[in-house]
C-alpha cells in the first residue's frame, strides 16, 4: 500500500545554489523541483514537501536568447480598465533581479494556496552573503 505523507512528517532541508555562470531558466526549473519536493521519495502532490532554497549571486547568472532583454515583457494588471503595465526583462534585471527570480519560479509552481506557500521558501540574494548560515544543511548543485 502507498504511504501518504502528512504535513507534520515532512523533513525540510536548506539548499544553497550559487547562480554564478548558470543558465537562468535551467537553474530555476531545478529550484522549482526542490521547492515542490518532487526530488524526494515521500512526494505527495497535495502536501508541501519541498525544501528551503537560497539563491546567491543572483545578478551573475547567464541568460540565453539574442534579444530577450528587449523582447521579453512582464505584465501586471490591477483589475481596472487600461491599467496593464509592462516591464522589459532587461529593466527588471537591472532594477530588481530578486523580483525577476520570484516571478519566474512562481510561474512553475501550482497556482493554488499550496503554490503560494511554496514560493515563501525561496530566498534570493544579489550578492554572495545570506543571513541563513545557521540553517544550512547541504550545499546546492
Amino acid at each position: 500500500m502507498t504511504k501518504i505523507t502528512k504535513p507534520n512528517e515532512v523533513k525540510r532541508d536548506w539548499v544553497v545554489i550559487d547562480a554564478t555562470g548558470k543558465t537562468f531558466g535551467r537553474m530555476l526549473t531545478e529550484v522549482a523541483v526542490l521547492l515542490r519536493g518532487k526530488h524526494k521519495p515521500c512526494y505527495t502532490p497535495n502536501v508541501d514537501c519541498g525544501d528551503y532554497v537560497i539563491i546567491i549571486n543572483a545578478s551573475k547568472a547567464t541568460y540565453t536568447g539574442l534579444n530577450k532583454g528587449e523582447d521579453k515583457l512582464y505584465h501586471r494588471h490591477s483589475g481596472y480598465f487600461g491599467s496593464v503595465k509592462s516591464e522589459k526583462f532587461s529593466d527588471l534585471l537591472a532594477k530588481n533581479p530578486v523580483k525577476l527570480y520570484k516571478l519566474a519560479v512562481r510561474g512553475m509552481l501550482p497556482k493554488t494556496k499550496l503554490g503560494k506557500e511554496m514560493i515563501k521558501k525561496l530566498k534570493v540574494y544579489e550578492g554572495g552573503e545570506h543571513p541563513h548560515t545557521a540553517q544550512i544543511t547541504k550545499e546546492g548543485k
